[in-house]
């Protein structure tokens, strides 16, 4: 094994990415080394790339990653998430940040919050870990990462997105509720908005109602297992119309916002019955303030929740989803375009340019 690795390594929005060689680290008690074979972009790489999103640079971007392991730390087993020594050569993805396990939050179920959080994509480089990120030949997992196997019979492209978009949406439904025989809305068709369908539908939603501006992404979703798909125009009257007459006047039981816009929440809270509950995930970064009516919200008796990040369970969760539906529903069409390491920056524009679900980096 070489000493070196390369990376591509990002030093600004208003910069190229560059390939640069970096030293292979030595392990400490607990961390791992990955082989990276695949990364593919997140809309939350994109939002850092083009300065929408602050991150710390330099840094090497990307946390939807997955590989084999190809060293391991001195001293005890490192363990995966089932509590079981893993191996070199193990094919593996990890939760997208490292969690220290006994801290304020830690302590209080919310191991995404971690008060020494370590996140893959989002570290700025230091000389004790520059290799933190997706887009390189390797990737240095801090103690404290949650891994977990990956089957054979999940392919690189299926598999990748799992420790971000899948994971996300798996902690959406947790908190959301029982699916069985409710009136659900997806607000948003991209990525996290598909997955959201198909994991409604497959735990038994009567109506799955899909929104979004892209009446291609719609059609989409309807493979993914939307019921309804109404494309948001000027007003969204016609959705309002929509979830009336499936719910008999009442609203949507629980409602997922994936888009991002606050327009969409000023839309979404007065769609829901009483006691329905609404949980925002896409706004991972800062925008315009939405207005709702407290009144409302009191007197309606609705939840609202944020889901940032995602905790262990629900990329467990994420990794059997797929395992058991990647054939029921289209993800294999989800990763439209592959680059090579090299051609970093090419993935970017070309993600960005076409507006693609997901684009692949291999090195």
């Amino acid at each position: 094994m070489s000493d070196n690795t390369r990376a591509a390594l990002f030093s600004g929005p208003s910069q190229p990415l560059t390939i640069q060689e970096f030293p292979l680290p030595r392990l400490g008690e607990g961390e791992t080394l990955i082989r990276v074979t695949c990364c593919t972009l997140c809309g939350s790489d994109l939002h850092t790339y083009q300065g929408h999103r602050s991150t710390p640079t330099p840094t090497i971007l990307g946390h939807e990653i997955l590989g084999w392991i190809e060293a391991l730390g001195p001293g005890d087993p490192v363990l995966d998430y089932a509590g079981r020594p893993v191996q070199i050569g193990d094919r593996v993805t990890w939760s997208v940040a490292a969690s220290c396990g006994c801290c304020f939050f830690c302590e209080r179920d919310l191991p995404q919050k971690c008060e020494q959080l370590f996140k893959y994509g989002h570290q700025q480089l230091t000389v004790e870990h520059s290799l933190s990120g997706g887009l390189a030949n390797h990737c240095h997992l801090a103690a404290g990462s949650s891994l977990i196997r990956l089957p054979d019979e999940l392919s690189d492209e299926v598999a990748c997105p799992v420790n971000c978009a899948t994971a996300t949406v798996a902690a959406a439904l947790r908190v959301a509720g029982d699916c069985r025989d409710a009136v659900i809305l997806i607000q948003g068709a991209g990525m996290l908005g598909l997955t959201a369908c198909a994991m409604a539908h497959s735990r038994g939603a009567r109506e799955v109602i899909a929104c979004d501006l892209d009446p291609h992404r719609l059609e989409l979703a309807r493979r993914f297992g939307a019921t309804r798909c109404v494309q948001i125009a000027d007003d969204a009257s016609e959705l309002r119309e929509t979830v009336q007459q499936l719910t008999l006047g009442r609203g949507a039981d629980w409602a997922i916002e994936v888009c991002g816009a606050a327009s969409a929440v000023e839309t979404g809270l007065p769609l829901l019955r009483i006691g329905g509950r609404y949980v925002l995930v896409g706004a991972v970064f800062p925008g315009p303030p939405f207005s709702a009516v407290a009144e409302m919200i009191v007197s309606r008796l609705l939840t609202i929740q944020g889901i940032h990040n995602y905790a262990p369970r629900d990329l467990a969760d994420a990794v059997e989803f797929l395992v058991r539906y990647q054939h029921r529903y289209p993800f294999s069409e989800l990763v439209t375009d592959t680059f090579a390491l090299d051609h970093a920056e090419n993935a970017f524009q070309y993600a960005i340019g076409s507006r693609s679900l997901r684009v692949a980096v291999k090195p």
